[in-house]
């Protein structure tokens, strides 16, 4: 398993809506609206890297009111 955290940025006043919007996204396991640099922070999971991508590009992105996201996957070091 393999996850990860997404770091977006939204357009302005749309944080709430995005993280809410996300939170359904099959393979999402959190969604919060924050403050700082980036408006919403997720936490994912998917089966493999590629599902990950596939996860991000094809459902995360796709949601209105997004302009910028930063895929941060989880190391056990």
């Amino acid at each position: 398993m393999v996850h990860a955290y997404i770091l977006i940025q939204t357009e302005v006043g749309k944080a709430a809506a995005v993280a809410a919007e996300i939170a359904g996204v099959p393979g999402v396991t959190s969604s919060e609206d924050v403050t700082g640099p980036y408006d919403v922070i997720v936490r994912a999971a998917a089966d493999t890297v590629d599902q990950l991508g596939q996860l991000v590009v094809a459902r995360v992105q796709n949601v209105e009111g997004i302009t910028r996201t930063l895929t941060c996957p989880v190391v056990h070091l």
